[in-house]
């Protein structure tokens, strides 16, 4: 799903809440291989709910990656989620794609609570509905603001932002590089960011269903601060499970847990509402990823709450690392923050 298109490699560029990530693939005739890779954390209060509020600072660090990982690609990828982005299933009369481009602000116009003029918008034909003389579009369409202010922070760091994806889409683009599925399985992939937590059911290589929720790492983080009253970076020490002078893991666990079960209970919702207008699709399993994901109570809290199988996915998983160039700690450490930019990272201009 490209709401901006370019036809060669380009570097999938994550910019989080509370950190850039920056991925590099080459296409192998057997997969994919690791070129390059950097991850850098943001200042506090940089980015707010999606909302770039110091274009200066996340520019200016992403000049400091490209300088710093000898970045030669100059062409990104980069990708949008939030409140800003509405993606939805809609049905229209049957028609060609190239009728439905002309044709598609029309249809799209009582989904979409926005000017038609203040958004951008792109779609994908899923399907004819047998004997309805009728197709399911997936209709996404984001705000112009949005694109304008990621596009301007990346042209302003040197660098040409020739793809602007969705972050659920991202996801399920490295999901499926990665992992086979069965055509009978349905899947919840879970990114857990710092701010926002993605979700993305796919079934047979297609998204039925995306959320994005206000929940993420940062949340244990302001938990930690608050209630043991150390500073912000110090309860992001003891949330990695480091310690802080006499402050250790036994200090934070029933915190941790807390937020996880209150983490598990915003993914439990969307589910309940996706199965509410969905009863006859079971889901198989949750896949998670992203750096809140590595919190260790996570995957016990979503297990228990959801009653679904739930695994960790390594978005590096099937991807060749030149273990000379890349440290394998190192690698393990990031991998699963890396989600979003390898699902980048695979696009090519002008997909769809």
């Amino acid at each position: 799903m490209a709401l901006l298109g370019g036809s060669k490699a380009i570097a999938g560029l994550d910019i989080g809440s509370s950190s850039i990530k920056i991925v590099l693939l080459k296409e192998t005739g057997k997969g994919y291989r690791l070129l390059n890779m950097g991850i850098r954390p943001l200042p506090q209060e940089v980015i707010v709910d999606g909302a770039i509020m110091d274009a200066g600072v996340i520019s200016e660090t992403l000049r400091d990656m490209v300088r710093e990982m000898k970045l030669k690609v100059k062409d990104v990828a980069v990708s949008v989620s939030g409140h800003s982005v509405i993606i939805k299933k809609i049905k229209v009369q049957e028609m060609t794609e190239e009728e439905l481009e002309k044709n598609i602000q029309f249809e799209a116009e009582q989904y979409v609570p926005f000017d038609a003029s203040e958004v951008n918008m792109d779609f994908v034909i899923m399907g004819t509905v047998e004997g309805e003389g009728k197709m399911e579009v997936l209709l996404v369409v984001v705000k112009k603001d949005v694109i304008n202010d990621i596009t301007t922070v990346v042209s302003d760091a040197g660098l040409n932002p020739i793809v602007v994806d969705v972050d659920a889409f991202a996801l399920q683009n490295m999901y499926e590089t990665n992992y086979v599925m069965n055509p009978e399985d349905v899947v919840a992939l879970v990114n857990v960011g710092a701010s926002t937590t993605n979700i993305n059911i796919i079934r047979d290589g297609v998204s039925i269903f995306t959320r994005d929720v206000s929940v993420g790492g940062n949340q244990y983080t302001e938990s930690i601060q608050k209630q043991l009253q150390v500073s912000y970076d110090e309860a992001e020490l003891l949330k990695k499970g480091e310690s802080v002078g006499e402050r250790g893991a036994d200090d934070v666990e029933a915190i941790m847990v807390t937020i996880s079960d209150n983490l598990a209970q915003e993914v439990q919702r969307s589910l309940d509402f996706f199965n509410s207008s969905n009863p006859d699709i079971q889901i198989s399993r949750v896949s998670l990823c992203g750096g809140g994901s590595k919190v260790v109570s996570v995957v016990k809290a979503m297990e228990q709450r959801l009653g679904i199988q739930v695994e960790m996915v390594n978005p590096l998983e099937a991807i060749s690392v030149n273990r000379k160039k890349f440290d394998p700690d190192q690698i393990a450490e990031m991998a699963p923050m890396l989600g979003i930019g390898v699902g980048l990272a695979i696009r090519k201009a002008h997909d769809r």
